[in-house]
């Protein structure tokens, strides 16, 4: 179920990511009995599933990785890079695992779907994810949109509950200015980055904080950041703190980045 992708792929393209789920997720994945992670979409080459097994694998050494494809040419291709705890399946957004998955991660995949697609692709994802139980808060969906090096990153997070949190990631040596990072918003934004809209506003005041922050930029690209990050929770509705700014990343509440009307 799904369209396929241009498969375009690199080794390490998703490191941003993977390093921000081990980091948010890891705890939910070591709770789990048996925890399933599936990447989504991997593309033409199996280099961002074999990736995801060993990132997930240094926090949560139980999981196991289920690289789905929608291309049977591309699941033949990447089946001699099986290994304990790596499989590849043909499929799509019926995500074809026996027991819910504790992380979907769909990266780069919605980018060439309609915007008035998402909400239901989320939606059946959402509902394949494992249910909240005990302490924990279910399974993870991570849908984003990433460079072809992996320099910038923005993801949407969502559980079985639907969307939580965006996140912005970025290489900060490569960015001369935060909005930079509007052309990979994920197909829910990408559109709505525009007068009236609450993902606009945000990168017009991140700009504004990134330029106050100036002074900043003799300490390193690091410290302007986290600089102008501290200065947007005055008005906007920061999850993270300075541990994951000093990644380059800064996550928010859905709600205030979600699309009006």
């Amino acid at each position: 179920m799904g369209a396929v992708t241009r498969g375009t792929t690199n080794p390490n393209r998703l490191r941003r990511m993977d390093r921000w789920i081990a980091a948010v997720h890891g705890a939910e994945l070591r709770r789990a009995a048996d925890p399933v992670a599936v990447d989504l979409g991997y593309g033409a080459a199996p280099w961002t599933a074999v990736e995801l097994l060993h990132r997930l694998r240094a926090v949560a050494p139980r999981t196991r990785v289920v690289g789905v494809e929608i291309e049977p040419a591309r699941v033949a291709a990447a089946r001699p890079y099986a290994c304990d705890g790596l499989v590849f399946r043909h499929g799509g957004f019926e995500v074809p695992v026996a027991r819910p998955p504790s992380l979907i991660r769909a990266a780069n995949v919605l980018r060439q779907y309609d915007e008035g697609e998402v909400a239901a692709v989320w939606e059946r994802l959402c509902a394949r994810l494992a249910p909240a139980e005990g302490a924990g808060r279910g399974g993870l969906l991570v849908e984003g949109t990433c460079d072809e090096i992996g320099r910038r990153h923005v993801w949407v997070a969502l559980g079985p509950e639907g969307p939580r949190t965006v996140t912005f990631a970025t290489r900060l040596g490569s960015l001369d200015r935060p909005s930079d990072l509007a052309e990979r918003l994920p197909k829910a934004l990408i559109h709505r980055n525009v007068p009236g809209e609450a993902v606009h506003s945000f990168l017009r005041d991140f700009d504004r904080a990134w330029a106050a922050a100036a002074p900043y930029a003799s300490y390193g690209a690091r410290q302007r950041w986290v600089r102008a990050v501290r200065d947007l929770t005055a008005d906007w509705p920061v999850t993270d703190g300075p541990a994951r700014w000093r990644q380059g990343e800064v996550t928010l509440e859905w709600g205030a980045l979600a699309p009006r009307g």
